[in-house]
């Protein structure tokens, strides 16, 4: 193929050759200075051909510096990469230090780098500086929330940031059994040394304003359950757990209540299933006792149930029921009055509500416990078959006495 003669000489013109100029020689020292190509300098040489040389010059010291910045920025860039695939996997690497649970404070107030102080200081955090720059990334830095939490095997540094956000802070558990008074729960309560008190030292009609329920008497307005809580919880907002909890319950036993009930209204289904809650403990018995006392409401005889008398005499029962005791009249003496107590006498669970909405259909109107200790008791349809459960009852006492049983 036919292609442009290269001059003898190793590829140097022959201006080049002349004046024994070496590529890149600076003008002001070729043959003829600045003016080299001149008759003036020595032989002639083409029109522009140092323009051109120091041009072809300049372009091959160009690329060789973009060559250079090229493998500088590639070289920058893969160390950036490695450097990020160091810190993902760091973030997303179980901390070392956490070979056990461990308890752990985020102050009220404080910010993403004292948190991350405090970490390291404790030997939890190896890499403070990545910890903080993923917060600045993800914009968790300012989210974190305050309390206590607890710390598991198994968390790396990224979901421990993730459980500082989202709040997930360590729960304690207090439980308020079925069947207490609102007395007993409230001292519970607020003797928990981990529950910040506000509603100390209050009237029940003070401490029902404070907790905006319309109410004047505050037993059976609280739902007895396992509550858990944070560090500092106070009284006042597991009271309104435990308030909305309750008429929850009563809402949704109320709607599947059976039909003809002599009760009016959920209140009512409420109260009775205070009675039911104190009278036993036994879980297939509750629909029974509440049948008994359903049969006795519908019929207008008193209700004749102890646990409403001694709720009546408070701080004055010493544990003994007499039988002055059954005829001291009180709003809650259900022996010398007929109908309902006028409020709970209890707090109560869901069991004693369904037992109280749906209760068992029973010929029975009496009831009376075995003596036997096992909390079950007889039921009877007539006065003298009740009266005879009540002479079993007495006697199993009495052979309990005798074998040391109580």
């Amino acid at each position: 193929m036919a292609g442009r003669a290269r001059e003898p000489g190793g590829g140097k013109s022959a201006c080049a050759r002349r004046h024994r100029i070496r590529l890149g020689t600076p003008a002001h020292e070729r043959p003829g200075g600045r003016l080299a190509g001149t008759r003036a300098g020595g032989p002639a040489c083409p029109r522009g051909w140092g323009l051109r040389r120091v041009q072809r010059v300049a372009r091959a010291g160009l690329n060789r510096w973009v060559q250079a910045t090229a493998a500088l920025a590639l070289a920058g860039a893969a160390a950036w990469l490695g450097w990020r695939q160091y810190e993902r996997n760091w973030l997303n690497t179980p901390l070392n230090a956490l070979t056990e649970p461990v308890t752990f404070d985020v102050v009220q107030g404080a910010s993403l780098a004292t948190v991350a102080r405090d970490l390291e200081r404790r030997g939890l955090l190896d890499r403070p500086g990545i910890w903080l720059r993923h917060g600045a990334r993800t914009g968790f830095a300012t989210r974190i929330q305050a309390g206590e939490y607890r710390l598991l095997p198994g968390t790396s540094p990224a979901t421990l940031l993730d459980q500082f956000v989202a709040g997930d802070v360590l729960l304690h558990a207090l439980a308020i059994p079925e069947g207490w008074t609102f007395r007993q729960a409230l001292q519970l309560l607020q003797g928990h040394a981990l529950v910040r008190v506000e509603l100390g030292g209050l009237t029940d009609a003070e401490l029902l304003a404070r907790l905006g329920i319309a109410e004047s008497h505050p037993e059976g307005l609280f739902f007895p359950d396992t509550y858990r809580f944070p560090r500092g919880a106070s009284d006042r907002a597991l009271l309104l757990q435990a308030h909305a909890r309750l008429e929850r319950e009563l809402r949704e036993a109320w709607a599947a209540r059976a039909p003809d009930l002599p009760l009016t209204t959920p209140r009512e289904a409420l109260i009775l299933a205070s009675l039911v809650e104190k009278e036993t403990a036994v879980a297939d018995e509750r629909p029974l006792i509440a049948g008994v006392f359903v049969n006795r409401l519908r019929m207008g005889v008193r209700l004749q149930t102890d646990p409403s008398v001694i709720y009546g005499l408070g701080e004055r029962f010493d544990g003994n029921l007499r039988r002055r005791d059954l005829e001291a009249d009180t709003p809650y003496n259900s022996y010398t009055r007929a109908g309902l107590p006028p409020t709970p006498i209890a707090l109560v669970g869901r069991e004693a509500l369904d037992a109280a909405t749906q209760p068992a259909e029973t010929p029975a109107l009496y009831f009376v416990a075995t003596g036997l200790g096992d909390g079950r008791h007889y039921f009877a349809e007539t006065l003298g078959a009740h009266n005879s459960n009540v002479a079993r009852h007495l006697a199993n006492l009495r052979a309990g006495r005798d074998h040391g049983v109580r």
